[in-house]
């Protein structure tokens, strides 16, 4: 008689107690970095925050490295920055300078927010990932909720110039580069080593960017430090080191859908900071983020085309591990 295979039998979150954590972890830290931005530029301009925030990140991650003895290949320090450079400084760029010109975190959040739509429709042909229809279903719904959180925002935005909502629009862009980047071409290291290489490239620019534009000096006020605290702790650190956790051991659909609920989240946040008012459509469009990401994250994970031919032709009794194969063995994959 066949063997009986339990693990298909078992729900993925019971599988694996950690995600329900590491999604909420997620959504939380990413929504802080809308909110630094806001916070930073009250005091310097964008280069300025952008700088002192790598500088100080990459410092201790390179210190990391140094002491433990750590070693990366000419691939994965070249992929690691490039993918630093999309991910990080021209994600960050557009939404700093977006805070800096007027639009509020909101506003960025739903332009950022934008990013599921188009991550999955581009990991469909260029990752051969799967989409269930359900999936489909749930990202679009999940637009329409984005749109009632921060739909006041947009219909009363007049502070900004029209351009300047066009920077988290790039940002977004940039951020699907990075993810489609990361997941085609799979740099080997973990995550600290990663976010080592990407912090140092992007501290690199911005410096070089500030000491042009003469705007590297920091401000005296001491509330700058403190929101470069912030958004290295709880934007570089937490943000970005749960998105690529999450990513490693998810779906790019699956993982973009949580991105939906950053826009109520940061409105949860200004509330809680800076006393803005939370509306009825915040509260409703809320609720439709919530089952667009139920609706997202119920089905199938999803998975490229090479690893569903490497686990078909795996024995049954091997079982059903989701960690994607990594082409070469020699190489870790990112965890």
């Amino acid at each position: 008689m066949e063997p009986i295979d339990t693990a298909r039998r078992v729900p993925r979150r019971l599988r694996d107690p950690l995600a329900p954590l590491l999604a909420v972890g997620l959504v939380v830290m990413w929504s802080s970095g809308f909110v630094g931005a806001e916070l930073g530029t009250r005091y310097a301009p964008t280069t300025t925050l952008l700088a002192w925030r790598f500088l100080v990140v990459a410092a201790l991650l390179v210190a990391w490295c140094l002491w433990r003895g750590v070693r990366m290949g000419r691939r994965d320090l070249t992929l690691h920055g490039t993918v630093g450079l999309l991910a990080q400084a021209g994600y960050l760029y557009g939404v700093v300078a977006a805070a800096e010109h007027g639009v509020s975190a909101g506003t960025s959040a739903l332009v950022a927010a934008l990013q599921p739509m188009v991550a999955t429709a581009l990991a469909v042909p260029l990752l051969g990932e799967s989409v269930r229809g359900r999936q489909v279903v749930g990202l679009v719904v999940g637009l329409g909720g984005v749109a009632l959180v921060v739909g006041s925002d947009l219909v009363g935005a007049g502070a900004a110039p029209w351009w300047a909502y066009l920077l988290p629009l790039g940002a977004m862009l940039s951020l699907v580069a990075a993810t489609l980047t990361e997941r085609r071409t799979r740099p080997g290291g973990g995550l600290i080593e990663a976010l080592a290489v990407q912090c140092s490239v992007s501290a690199v620019l911005f410096v070089g960017l500030a000491t042009v534009t003469g705007t590297l000096a920091p401000p005296a006020d001491p509330g700058f430090w403190g929101a470069v605290a912030w958004v290295v702790v709880l934007s570089t650190l937490g943000g970005y080191g749960l998105y690529w956790i999450n990513l490693a051991r998810s779906g790019v659909a699956r993982v973009s859908a949580l991105l939906y609920l950053t826009p109520p989240t940061t409105m949860l946040w200004t509330w809680l900071m800076f006393g803005d008012p939370v509306s009825a459509g915040t509260l409703a469009g809320s609720g439709v983020c919530l089952a667009a990401v139920w609706l997202v994250r119920s089905g199938h994970p999803g998975r490229t085309r090479d690893a569903a031919a490497g686990e078909s032709r795996r024995p049954r009794d091997e079982g059903t591990s989701a960690e994607p194969l990594s082409p070469d063995p020699d190489r870790r994959p990112l965890r």
